[in-house]
């Protein structure tokens, strides 16, 4: 296996590398003190994603994105992911199942998304359902030629400044009949409730979100009603793999910021680098994010050569347990090497090990993950994730 990145690759690393150092390192502490950004920064950010040519990475160009490869779109998110407070949320990826919506939603919502004039968020998460989607009680009722939508969603991520809210539910409340629905975000009926305070800060809010009677034209049903799981199955896969490159980018970030402060700093007369008990520490960091790394990028090749859409689902469960359990020890032990300073907000590993750990939990927690890894297995044999394909 070719695992060798092409010149095309390196420049697209190299763009959003230096994207990422020019326009969302210099913001990081105002968004960590203030919990925001000035208007007019997040319009010159957004500015920069498109200049940078880095909008709708995981969009095809005639729809304007990028049209760039799976290895490519883990590259970016790898250098995006490695700036904290969420930044990387500026760099925009709308929903990969918008892809296959009419031609009409592609003009109204998908092209606009891409070209970063229009935001869209996606609510599964409700009080007793997650990762079982099966639990949703949000509901879609057939009223005249339009949808009549109740219920109520947890951790809408980035409702606070979205303009479109991608909403899982079940016609007429059967699990057997889940839908997706576009629903503008000043649509009569939809409120957005408590915002809870996280312990990582960034870009996206995570408040609850309320559907009372919300009318919707069946204009705006992605797929058909049934086509729900799968429309929400995709979108998962899609963010698993985004998280593990992103952790890839935190992994690389610590462990570059924790060899540059143990070379420079010295106690008893040399450098902490020199001490053993170090080096052993900085050898495990980078041997743990050279394993991470390869089996991330060695899946986006195999979905890149045309991976079975099934299979697709089965890896990236696994590169996102391993990448964010992985990467999540790298920023631990390089907030130890920084000792008491790594505990000050004002050094990016303190905020890397807040921003790192919630990616262990959303999009699908590291038992679910397990669980769906050990399904696979059962059903395909152990050669799914120890055979190269």
């Amino acid at each position: 296996m070719d695992m060798a990145l092409t010149p095309e690759d390196r420049e697209i690393r190299e763009r959003a590398r230096a994207f990422t150092q020019a326009h969302l390192f210099p913001h990081e502490l105002e968004m960590d003190r203030t919990g925001t950004l000035r208007p007019e920064v997040v319009k010159s950010i957004e500015q920069a994603v498109r200049a940078a040519r880095l909008n709708a990475v995981n969009h095809a160009m005639d729809v304007s994105g990028q049209g760039m490869s799976m290895v490519q779109q883990c590259l970016v998110n790898e250098e995006c992911g490695k700036a904290t407070g969420e930044l990387w949320a500026y760099v925009n990826q709308p929903p990969l199942p918008l892809r296959d919506a009419t031609a009409d939603q592609i003009e109204r919502f998908l092209k606009p998304a891409c070209n970063l004039d229009l935001h869209i968020a996606y609510s599964i998460t409700e009080a007793n359902a997650g990762s079982d989607t099966s639990a949703v009680t949000t509901t879609a009722v057939k009223d005249g030629g339009d949808w009549m939508l109740n219920g109520e969603k947890w951790f809408v991520s980035g409702i606070n400044y979205c303009t479109v809210v991608m909403v899982h539910a079940h016609v007429d409340g059967d699990p057997d009949k889940p839908a997706v629905f576009m629903v503008d975000r000043d649509t009569p009926g939809l409120t957005v409730g408590h915002s809870p305070r996280f312990m990582m800060g960034g870009v996206d809010e995570h408040p609850e979100m309320t559907l009372k009677d919300v009318r919707v034209g069946n204009d705006r049903l992605l797929g058909k009603v049934g086509d729900g799981l799968d429309i929400t199955k995709e979108w998962f896969v899609e963010a698993r793999l985004a998280i593990a490159a992103r952790c890839c980018g935190m992994g690389v970030r610590a462990a570059e910021e924790a060899t540059s402060f143990v070379v420079n700093r010295k106690q008893f007369g040399q450098p902490l680098a020199d001490f053993q008990g170090v080096e052993f520490m900085l050898a495990v960091m980078a041997t743990r994010i050279m394993a991470a790394k390869s089996l991330l990028y060695r899946i986006a090749a195999e979905i890149d050569a045309g991976l079975e859409r099934k299979l697709i689902h089965a890896k990236a469960s696994a590169a996102k347990l391993y990448c964010s359990e992985e990467m999540g020890r790298v920023v631990d032990t390089a907030l130890q090497l920084h000792g008491g300073r790594g505990l000050i907000r004002d050094y990016a590993v303190e905020r890397l090990y807040r921003d790192i750990r919630v990616e262990r939990i959303w999009e699908g927690t590291s038992e679910i993950q397990k669980l769906i890894i050990a399904g696979q297995i059962k059903k395909r044999g152990l050669g799914v994730y120890s055979e190269l394909s």
